[in-house]
């Protein structure tokens, strides 16, 4: 299911065109640009603006942010709230399901339902304090609230992510929140993810778009997840932003002679 048709910005200010992100070349060669595949990605090298116009879609769209901040208070998010103010969203369907995530920022998030978590313990053992002398009926009643958030998380989550390793847990965040008839705007998903679990994470995006009506718009260098099946890859290392093919991609053709000859490589260090 296609949920976002396309991205298309409004005439630049003047004064806005020679500072960021509206100076960054691919945002003033990109007039519009349209998803025709369940599965986007975008490639090009660091600093070629794919993060930015990620961030800038996602706040366009208002979408809930996975990290320590929601977007409206993430200041990080600042200088690319003026782009996504630009940004006109076609939809096929405006889906609220979904969510923008940053890998930097996921420690950010795995600390915030770490703190609630606390937060939870906490007011339990204060109740336990407080209805010392009470029946255990009316503790229970008490306490009921707190513990069915806690065992909401923890079912949620198969447990506390913070117990797992980064990659580990990055996996079951993924496979948690995923739900049917969702957007999702991933800005490199595979940074903590291992080769072996990148093929997972590719046969559950499969199972997302095939049987949940699913989108996915990611951004990524990993020559694993490119090779998602139908998929359409856009370089944004070209002026303007056009698609291209996995075979021809420079991060497939470098990581593919690479692995045939590593020495050839690393004799030219």
């Amino acid at each position: 299911m296609i949920h976002l048709k396309a991205v298309s910005l409004d005439k630049i200010d003047p004064q806005q065109a020679g500072k960021f992100p509206f100076n960054v070349p691919v945002i003033q060669s990109l007039p519009s640009l349209a998803f025709s595949a369940p599965v986007t990605f975008l490639v090009g090298e660091n600093g070629s603006g794919k993060s930015t116009f990620l961030e800038a879609v996602a706040t366009a769209a208002r979408m809930i942010a996975v990290g320590s901040d929601d977007i409206d208070t993430d200041r990080t998010l600042k200088s690319v709230k003026a782009l996504a103010a630009k940004f006109k969203l076609t939809w096929t369907k405006r889906t609220r399901k979904g969510f923008f995530l940053r890998a930097e920022d996921y420690f950010g998030y795995a600390k915030r339902l770490a703190h609630i978590r606390e937060g939870l313990e906490a007011d339990l053992q204060t109740i336990a304090v407080e209805y010392k002398d009470r029946s255990d009926y009316a503790k229970g009643l008490a306490m009921m609230p707190f513990n069915r958030e806690l065992h909401d998380l923890r079912t949620k989550y198969q447990g506390d992510l913070d117990e797992r390793s980064h990659g580990e847990s990055f996996f079951t965040f993924f496979r948690a929140r995923f739900v049917p008839d969702g957007l999702y705007i991933l800005d490199e998903p595979e940074a903590p993810l291992s080769p072996l679990r990148q093929l997972a994470f590719i046969s559950l995006l499969k199972e997302m778009v095939e049987k949940h009506n699913a989108q996915f718009i990611i951004a990524t260098h990993s020559p694993i997840l490119l090779a998602f099946p139908g998929a359409v890859i856009l370089n944004f290392d070209q002026r303007p932003v056009a698609p291209v093919q996995y075979d021809d991609l420079e991060h497939v053709t470098i990581t593919r002679d690479f692995l045939n000859n590593p020495e050839a490589f690393l004799r030219q260090l």
